[in-house]
This record gives structure tokens, C-alpha cells and sequence, in this order.
């Protein structure tokens, strides 16, 4: 079959903060994307394009890139297309359409962390497809750096995933991708590759080893949409490959939904991909990674193909979902009030918030367009509906981007997403990986013990840290990382992908303390916080608003406790004789988002606005709660 020498297509895949972003950027700046005064300034990062991506260090969205390489022997110019993929299980959504995009993959790996779980799951996707891998070594600067231990493990992780022997044949590179420096022979642990002033190295093994697209001369077009984009003027942007035929601008196309049916659109838009922007072009050839416009309700999966000869592509599949989370309006009493509820600020900045279960719903089905690994089901309640998504992370992500657009919103507790089986309920799993100090594996294996983790594996580097792995149930880790940081002093290190389904675990016992609960509305007092700090942890500050049912606190007991957070000092006319002396207000423990789901029991929730993130009863009166207790009781 005739093939295209002029391009290669390949994706970049890794654990979490192994690299990937930081080697992208060093590639686009050798292969000369920018011009040298425009290289200099340009911020790190550079495909972290997103706000939350560039605050959390990790990549959330794939996206595609294009570097036009010079080969150093005078050929023609190449163009690559890199695919940077999220590192993370929970956005595998992403990873699945990137690799639906490409003909090989770079994997790449820690030289001192070594393969870790989401490493594993990214490789067995690319091995699922049969993609041939690049193995790129990376930080072989590290202080603690293993170099020929990593490259072990990576070929122990290969037969684990049943690679065959083509796959196990992968070329290796060492990189330190913050240098921008790459070579083909094994520098010394925590030295820069010292043969090597750039990634020529790392360019022609792309090269030599990235398949080019091959294509059938007489087949009829066909491209595959694997990604979504907007643009004020052109409306929706369809990014797709074209697998076969050719694809212009101003053609009509017969464009194949994905329940079968088929109609014909004009391509009104084609733009190709150059460094990190999008420029016009005429038509796009087999192999071609292109975006184009005109089609406004174009989904991702779908085939655009010949009109006279339309031929679908199959749908891109992804991974089941684990986790759910029940997503509806706040119904707190301060509800649309600002950040603090009172004055002239707050009212300036309510005027654009999003309250109501229509905008909640709409927001919630524009999601569902660009991210395929999401689900959302109605519930017996018109204003709340359940979404269901890869991980707690995930979902996580997707409610801080809906309060940063003005969303108000009420967020139930994570829950696990079962099946049954033969008439028995099996529940998600996952592979737990934990690097912690030898001093702490005590503590550590005694958490896992509470939530039914069973240990697989152990091994010691001999530096002083213990690697386990546990098989976990996926709600025995609702909550884990915050106590497992607190019992580890921070220095723990953990990571898990999901692992399939087992049966039921049973009851699971979490969270050992209760909440102090808020039995009236008013402002907090410094004078009731210091009477109440001996009875927990408080997550309020002094001249919050409350409401009757918020958690101002943690109990230091297993019950809930109904307190008066709002009581002040009884004024007389009588001067004290220790008037003078101040007793000091414990800061309060600031709780992030995905820390307050973390918090959460059962009959507790999160209520989320652009200024605050408040924990709260779902029943908020004291007595409903308590009838609601004594049934439960008697039952």
C-alpha cells in the first residue's frame, strides 16, 4: 500500500508529572515553531492551555500539536503530529481518542519513580491497538535516579500487559526534556546525557520507528472525529483524521451520525495545525490530523465519508465509569447572596450567577458533546440529576469548572457505580500504589486494612522508601488521600488506576469522627469559636455567615454535635479583673473541593459557589434530622 513519507503521527504517554508537557515544549522550540526573540519568552508548559491544567500541573485535555522537523541530511521537510495526553486514569476518555489519532506512541518514563499505575494503563491501551512504542527515559538528571532499574521494570510491565515480541522490541532514549537534550546511549545515574546538546536523537528515532500512514489510492474518503473545539466565529470545530480519500474546503461530505443515519453538510472551514495554532488550507490527505467547521451538531466517533460511497469508521469505545455524583441547584437559604451574603459587592457580583435547573442542565449537556467518558442520568428530583464519570478527580475537575463559570450548585457524595452479576453485586476495584518511608509503612498498612485493601505486592529500593501495592475497593479510596497525606507527614506518594469489578467488600467504616453542625443562622464570633475549638476542628472564620445545618467543624468524637457558633460575649457594665487578657482564635482548616467530597457522609453534601465551598446536612433542620434518626434506629 502507497504511504505518506511527509508525516508521522504519534502521542506522547506517561504517568503524572513524568515530562510529557515539559518535552513537548522543548520540541517545538528545536524543531524552530517560534521565532528566536518569540522562543525566549514563551512560558513553560505551553500546551497546558487551560486554567485549572496550569494551577493542578497536570494535563486534562489531549490536544494536538504540529512541528515542522528539518531532517539533518538535506530530505524533505516532515511534519509530525504530537497528541499530548493526559496522565491521568481518570480522564482515560481522552487518552482513548488520542490514540485513536496516531500510528505509535512515546512512552514515556521517570528515571528514578520508574513505570507507576497510570503508566501501566496508558501502555495497555496503546498495546490493545497494537501501536509500536517508543520507551523515552526522562529526568535522568535525578539525584536518585535508577536508570537500568527503570528499563527493567518497563520490560517486566511489558510481559505483565502480554506485549508480543514485535512490541517488546521498543528502541530506548534518554532525555532530560527540561534541557531539551535526548541520546541513544545510557548517560551515568543523575547526569545529563553528555553526547547530546539537543533532541536530534529523539527526532530520528520518531523517524525510523513511527509507521508512516499508509492508505488505499482507490478508496473512498473517510476521516474520524476524535475532538471538539469552539470559536466565536466558526461555531463548533471538529477535529478529525483522515484515514482515506481527500478532504477539501468548500466539499460536501456525507457525514455519519452515530445512531446510522446519514446526511450530507458542506465543509464551509479546513484548517491544519502549525506549532500551537490553527491556519486555513485547502485540503487535507490520508494521515492528516485537520479541523474543520460547518457542521454545527457534529459529535465525537463520528465518520465523515464519500457521498456517493459513505463507509463508517467505528465508534470510539471507552472505559465503563466507576464513580457517581449527584449534581444539582443550591438549595441553601443563601443561595444567589455572594460570597458573604450581605452588601453592595455581593449584589454586584450575583447578577450574572447560575441558579436555576434548566442553566444546571444545559451546562451539564454541553459537557456530554466533548467528553465521552461522562455520563448523566435523571433522578426522582427535576433539579438534581446523578453524573457518572472515570473518578472522583474527574468529576472534581468538571463541578470547579461549572463554579468558575457562575454555576451554583449542590454535590452529593461520591458514590460507586455497581453491576450485578449472576444475581451478585460486583463493584469497581482499583490498584492502589503507594511509595512511602520505611517508617511509615506500619501506619500506612493499617489504612489500607480499614478499607478492605488487600496488599499484592512489596518491594524496597534499599534508599529508605517501601513501594506497595494494594487491590482496594474504589469507595474505600472516597476520602483516602487526606488521611493517608496526614498519617505519611507528606511525604507519601500515591497513585491507582482502576482495575475491573469484584464482589460486594461489605460496609466500609471511613471516617471515625462526626461534624459539628450549626443550630441556627447569624455571623461567626471569635467568642463562640474559642469556647468550641476543645470539641474539634473548625472550618469557619470568624464573621462567616452560617445557616442551621452547615458543618462549621469536625467532632472530636464519632457523633454529630448541633452547636451555637454564633453566640457572642454578654456585655455589662462591670470591668473584669482579667479583661486584659486574650485568649487566640485557632485558624480555621481551609477544605478544598475535592476535600470537602472527601469529607462528606452519607447524609451530608457540598454546597458550591464561585466564592465559597460550604459542607452541609442534606436535611437542614435539627429536629427532621433527629426523627429521621430514631426510624432509622427502629428499623
Amino acid at each position: 500500500m502507497p504511504t505518506r513519507h511527509d508525516i508521522r503521527n504519534v502521542a506522547i504517554v506517561a504517568h503524572v508529572d513524568h515530562g510529557k508537557t515539559t518535552l513537548v515544549d522543548a520540541m517545538l522550540k528545536q524543531a524552530g515553531a517560534f521565532a528566536a526573540h518569540a522562543a525566549e519568552s514563551l512560558d513553560d508548559r505551553m500546551m497546558d492551555s487551560n486554567d485549572l491544567e496550569r494551577e493542578k500541573g497536570i494535563t486534562i485535555l489531549a490536544k494536538n500539536t504540529a512541528v515542522k522537523y528539518h531532517p539533518k541530511d538535506g530530505g524533505d521537510v516532515i511534519t509530525i503530529n504530537i497528541i499530548d495526553t493526559p496522565g491521568h486514569a481518570d480522564f482515560g476518555g481522552e487518552v482513548e481518542r488520542g490514540l485513536s489519532m496516531v500510528d505509535a506512541v512515546v512512552l514515556l518514563v521517570d528515571a528514578s519513580e520508574g513505570p507507576l499505575p497510570q503508566t501501566r494503563f496508558v501502555l495497555r491501551k496503546a498495546l490493545q491497538q497494537r501501536l509500536p512504542v517508543i520507551l523515552c527515559i526522562n529526568k535522568t538528571d535525578r539525584p536518585d535516579s535508577r536508570i537500568d532499574e527503570v528499563v527493567n521494570e518497563t520490560y517486566d510491565l511489558f510481559l505483565d500487559l502480554d506485549a508480543d515480541e514485535d512490541q517488546i522490541e521498543f528502541p530506548i532514549v534518554y532525555a532530560c526534556a527540561r534541557d531539551g537534550v535526548a541520546s541513544l546511549t545510557k548517560p551515568e545515574n543523575g547526569t545529563v546525557p553528555a553526547d547530546s546538546d539537543n533532541l536530534e536523537p529523539f527526532f530520528s528515532t520518531i523517524l525510523s520507528h513511527v509507521p508512516a500512514p499508509e492508505y488505499d489510492e482507490a478508496a473512498p474518503l473517510q476521516a474520524h472525529v476524535t475532538n471538539l473545539d469552539a470559536d466565536n466565529f466558526l461555531g463548533r470545530i471538529a477535529l478529525l483524521r483522515v484515514e482515506q480519500g481527500e478532504l477539501r474546503k468548500g466539499q460536501t461530505v456525507a457525514w455519519i451520525k452515530r445512531d446510522g443515519t446519514i446526511s450530507n453538510v458542506r465543509i464551509t472551514e479546513l484548517m491544519m495545525t502549525e506549532a500551537l495554532t490553527r491556519k486555513p488550507a485547502e485540503m487535507a490527505g490520508p494521515g492528516d490530523i485537520c479541523a474543520v467547521a460547518g457542521i454545527p451538531d457534529i459529535m465525537i466517533g463520528e465518520t465523515l465519508a464519500d457521498p456517493e460511497n459513505p463507509i463508517a469508521l467505528p465508534l470510539i469505545t471507552v472505559d465503563q465509569p466507576a464513580i457517581s455524583m449527584t449534581i444539582g441547584t443550591n438549595t441553601s437559604p443563601l443561595v444567589g447572596r455572594g460570597g458573604s451574603g450581605k452588601g453592595a459587592d455581593a449584589k454586584a457580583t450575583v447578577k450574572d450567577r447560575k441558579v436555576t435547573a434548566r442553566q444546571v442542565k444545559d451546562r451539564l449537556d454541553r459537557e456530554l458533546i466533548g467528553n465521552v467518558s461522562l455520563r448523566v442520568l435523571d433522578t426522582e428530583r427535576p433539579d438534581a440529576w446523578e453524573v457518572q464519570g472515570r473518578g472522583e478527580l474527574a468529576l472534581a475537575i468538571l463541578v470547579e469548572q461549572m463554579r468558575r463559570e457562575g454555576f451554583e450548585l449542590t454535590i452529593g457524595k461520591p458514590q460507586v457505580v455497581t453491576k450485578q452479576v449472576d444475581g451478585k453485586t460486583y463493584e469497581p476495584v482499583e490498584r492502589l500504589t503507594v511509595d512511602v518511608p520505611e517508617e511509615h509503612m506500619g501506619a500506612v498498612t493499617q489504612l489500607m486494612g480499614v478499607r478492605k485493601g488487600r496488599m499484592d505486592n512489596m518491594s524496597n529500593h534499599g534508599s529508605g522508601w517501601v513501594r506497595m501495592e494494594f487491590v482496594v475497593p474504589s469507595r474505600g479510596l472516597i476520602g483516602f488521600r487526606t488521611e493517608f497525606l496526614t498519617n505519611t507527614r507528606g511525604t507519601g506518594i500515591a497513585h491507582s488506576i482502576h482495575e475491573g469489578h469484584e464482589p460486594w467488600f461489605g460496609t466500609l467504616t471511613t471516617r471515625n469522627n462526626g461534624s459539628l453542625v450549626a443550630d441556627r443562622a447569624g455571623s461567626v464570633t471569635p467568642f463562640a469559636m474559642i469556647n468550641l475549638q476543645e470539641r474539634g476542628v473548625l472550618f469557619t472564620e470568624p464573621g462567616t455567615e452560617v445557616y442551621e445545618g452547615m458543618i462549621v467543624g469536625e467532632n472530636s468524637r464519632a457523633d454529630d454535635m448541633d452547636v451555637n457558633i454564633t453566640k457572642e460575649k454578654k456585655l455589662t457594665n462591670m470591668r473584669a479583673a482579667s479583661a486584659d487578657n486574650t485568649e487566640n482564635v485557632v485558624p480555621a482548616r481551609k477544605l478544598s473541593l475535592e476535600q470537602s467530597l472527601e469529607f462528606c457522609r452519607d447524609d451530608e453534601c457540598v454546597e458550591v459557589t464561585p466564592e465559597a465551598v460550604r459542607i452541609r446536612k442534606v436535611v437542614l433542620d435539627a429536629k427532621e434530622r433527629g426523627r429521621t434518626a430514631s426510624r432509622a434506629k427502629r428499623n
